[in-house]
């Protein structure tokens, strides 16, 4: 494999297909020249983008065809059985066989997540994957899992989520020690069900990683935690919740501000004030969720991502294979494990 990332898309993904992810694949390239990336879906289709690309771009970029395509509504069983030239399964296998160092899909979460983990298997130590992503904060930005992979889970499931996220954490954000943080209902040591206390128990005795106790969900965006860790199924609902509150609160100050000439007037005098707050809480920068406790590196962008977006999450999977997090967490998880 080469010195510089390789990265595997998946260009037929998502909402859009090869409109968005070809450009963003363009735009990332032109930002950074030390990367190779690797175009996967039906060539005839995908030819056509870079028939007008100046070489310095095309250079970098390779078509691998593949014949199918998983759509958004394939059941996950029905996709890793039936389509396995799919234009997701050809990006995950290029990561297995050690020429691309990620794999970054816009596609079906679910058949996403069955595929990396039937071809990839996950890292010793590690039971399930987890879906991990960067929320805005006060102090930045917070690390949150699991997002949806895994609805039920352990203590023991919850303790190594929080291994691999401070870790990842530690990698993304070049910070010693990160702050992890179990999500609770409160802060003091009686409140919790069975399965939150016994994993606050093991984390206690875990070395190696800065384990702060409970956090609260406000504490996700007010505190100065950088990991908060929690089962799928209640992450999932407070991602919903939060993006639920963002587009409220964003339609209320449409609508006040379009009440009447004064609160109009005042809207644009303070134009420059309401784009800085609307480019601190822009989801597209922080798209891109990663699959935790794989054998290699796969990112998760949202269906409908725009150019933009899409190339934040190329930009993830590309810090993350050049800190080499999937060997980091191995080595984390055998040296505490």
């Amino acid at each position: 494999m080469s010195d510089k990332p390789i990265i595997a898309i998946d260009a037929m993904g998502g909402d859009f297909g090869p409109d968005v992810i070809v450009p963003a694949a363009v735009k990332v390239l032109e930002k950074n020249k030390n990367l190779d990336i690797i175009l996967v879906g039906d060539e005839e289709v995908l030819e056509p983008f870079l028939s007008d690309l100046p070489q310095a771009i095309t250079r970098h970029i390779k078509l691998q065809h593949a014949s199918e395509k998983v759509e958004m509504d394939d059941a996950p069983a029905m996709a890793l059985r039936k389509k396995k030239d799919s234009s997701m399964r050809v990006a995950i296998n290029l990561v297995h066989d050690n020429i691309a160092n990620a794999a970054v899909s816009a596609g079906n979460t679910g058949a996403l997540m069955a595929t990396a983990k039937f071809v990839l298997k996950t890292i010793k130590g590690i039971d399930r994957p987890a879906i991990v992503s960067t929320l805005p904060s006060v102090k930045g930005h917070t690390h949150m899992l699991d997002l949806g992979a895994n609805v039920d889970c352990s203590a023991q499931h919850l303790m190594q989520f929080a291994i691999m996220s401070s870790v990842l954490a530690e990698a993304m954000d070049n910070s010693g020690q990160p702050k992890v943080g179990l999500l609770n209902v409160g802060s003091e040591a009686v409140k919790g069900n069975a399965q939150v206390k016994e994993a606050d128990a093991l984390l206690t005795e875990v070395n190696g990683i800065n384990y702060i106790g409970y956090v609260e969900g406000d504490d996700i965006y007010h505190s100065d935690v950088d990991v908060v860790v929690c089962d799928g199924f209640v992450g999932n609902v407070s991602l919903k919740t939060a993006e639920g509150v963002a587009k409220m609160i964003s339609q209320f100050m449409k609508d006040e501000f379009k009440r009447n000439w004064y609160n109009k007037l005042a809207a644009l005098i303070a134009l420059p004030v309401l784009k800085a707050f609307k480019d601190r809480i822009d989801p597209r920068v922080y798209n891109g969720a990663s699959f935790l406790g794989l054998r290699g590196i796969v990112v998760k962008s949202h269906g409908g991502a725009d150019i933009f977006a899409f190339s934040k999450a190329i930009e993830t999977a590309v810090q993350q294979a050049e800190e080499n997090l999937t060997q980091r967490i191995a080595d984390q998880l055998e040296q505490i494990l």
